[in-house]
């Protein structure tokens, strides 16, 4: 999960205590409800997401919702670049699902609007389940995934975001938006010709798959989803250092050859 701290964030402090919540039904997902400027996804406009979601807490925290929030009324924010802002976090109760239904799901904010970036993209997506994933591990969230609408009246959290959420919220099928096309030669990927590694905004492609799908038939615990992420990182740092190799986490040809060509020594 590419995770935003609130220290990060410079998130304003909470001007109360937060009151403990041990478990949920699980997370309901959000929307702004308001204008989110239309080119907020851009590679270079992740300053756009920041200040948004310091504007949203500042409009909390002032009762700008008819109700003053002692901090952001959402537990996670999730922008299009693939980011989760921490707000109030895991096992605190949110103060976004309405009157009465916030000690049952923890809330999931999309920097998604009512105009402008109405759509959320893949890079979201993943976010969001990246948030949901971090709330039931770190949070002891069940396994609901509802809106905002479900319960109380309201038009959060728009409709793509909230079909996406009926549809079971899934990973999309295809994240790799540029992927790179593998050669293979007697059943062995040719060396794509570019060195995969930890990137802002993360490298995605077909390279990318073939290497996780090969480590995790190895073995290895990795996401098959062709985007190499900070898990992908990890694996690979660890299985170059078990072919001694020096442990870069960055796929270079030989890391790329002796992925397909390694055998482990014979007992």
């Amino acid at each position: 999960m590419k995770q935003v701290s609130r220290a990060a964030w410079n998130a304003a402090p909470p001007t109360g205590t937060y009151t403990r919540v041990a478990s949920t039904r699980g997370v309901k997902i959000h929307y702004t409800g308001g204008p989110v400027p239309a080119d907020i996804a851009g590679p270079k406009k992740h300053k756009l997401c920041v200040q948004l979601v310091h504007q949203i807490q500042q409009m909390h925290m002032s009762g700008g919702r008819g109700e003053k929030y002692i901090d952001f009324g959402y537990n996670l924010a999730c922008c299009p670049h693939g980011y989760v802002f921490i707000g109030r976090g895991a096992h605190h109760l949110p103060a976004a699902n309405g009157p009465g239904l916030n000690s049952q799901h923890y809330a999931v904010l999309a920097l998604v609007g009512d105009s402008g970036f109405t759509k959320p993209n893949d890079t979201m997506l993943h976010a969001l389940r990246d948030a949901i994933e971090y709330l039931r591990d770190k949070g002891d969230a069940g396994n609901e995934i509802k809106g905002h609408r479900d319960g109380y009246a309201t038009s959060c959290p728009g409709g793509p975001l909230y079909a996406w959420v009926k549809a079971g919220a899934p990973r999309p099928d295809k994240p790799m938006e540029k992927p790179i096309r593998v050669v293979y030669k007697d059943s062995v990927p040719v060396w794509p010709g570019r060195v995969i590694k930890l990137d802002d905004p993360y490298m995605q492609g077909n390279d990318v798959h073939a290497w996780q799908y090969k480590l995790k038939k190895r073995g290895w615990t990795i996401d098959v989803d062709g985007i190499y992420g900070p898990q992908s990182k990890a694996v690979c740092a660890s299985y170059q250092e078990k072919v001694a190799l020096k442990p870069t986490g960055v796929i270079d040809e030989e890391t790329w050859d002796i992925t397909w060509s390694w055998k482990p020594p014979a007992k």
